[in-house]
């Protein structure tokens, strides 16, 4: 077999066409032969050279779908001038803000389809997220006042579960009205732990996406 010079270009493009493929059919309806299928003249063994089964494939794809986002999340937490509450405003403008939400919007997963992605986004949400960037800033928040909770570690799997997952209308399927109505509970109770972080561009740019995915079911 021709020795292949450039590796990484395969596995993004492996990656590229099996998130694709996830989105469209869902994961448990998406076979290894459908994504070679996909490939423009990829072998069977280009696949397994670089990952072992289509589980494999679907944690490269999940990985690479938080690295990003985790780079983003890092970077405001070890930012310097700014107090735990003011950090966890711009963590949520900057998600809602990214370009590709409008990608992930657009193709409109459904996750009743893809239950193993939505499994590994939320372990990766408890287990990743929440602890290793969110509660830093929070811990932060209290020990300078601008947060307000006797559970730190709890309340940062809240606010991640409650954003990510409840008010996600790729997964409850809900209405722009819905949705609104979502987003002003997060809100009081965000500012019951003293987090008055949410503003009327973010408000605007939720709705927006939520549009953006009624539109594209």
């Amino acid at each position: 077999m021709a020795r292949n010079n450039h590796p990484e270009e395969t596995v993004n493009l492996i990656l590229d066409t099996a998130f694709r493929l996830f989105m469209e059919k869902g994961y448990e309806h998406t076979s290894i032969q459908n994504i070679i299928d996909n490939l423009g003249g990829l072998s069977k063994g280009a696949i397994y050279h670089h990952f072992k089964s289509k589980e494999d494939i679907l944690i490269a794809v999940t990985n690479r779908m938080t690295d990003e986002s985790n780079r983003m999340l890092e970077a405001i937490r070890d930012r310097s001038g700014l107090n735990g509450k003011e950090k966890l405003k711009m963590i949520f403008k900057e998600s809602i803000r990214r370009p590709v939400q409008n990608d992930i919007f657009t193709v409109a997963p459904d996750f009743h389809k893809n239950p193993k992605l939505l499994f590994s986004l939320l372990h990766d949400t408890i287990d990743n997220v929440a602890p290793n960037y969110i509660l830093p800033i929070i811990e932060q928040g209290i020990a300078d006042g601008s947060v307000k909770t006797n559970y730190p570690e709890q309340l940062a799997e809240l606010i991640l579960l409650a954003a990510n997952v409840w008010m996600n209308p790729m997964i409850f399927d809900s209405s722009e009205e819905e949705s609104h109505h979502k987003f002003m509970v997060f809100d009081q109770m965000l500012r019951g732990f003293g987090l008055d972080i949410i503003d009327n561009e973010m408000l605007e740019r939720l709705q927006e996406l939520t549009s953006i995915y009624q539109k594209s079911k």
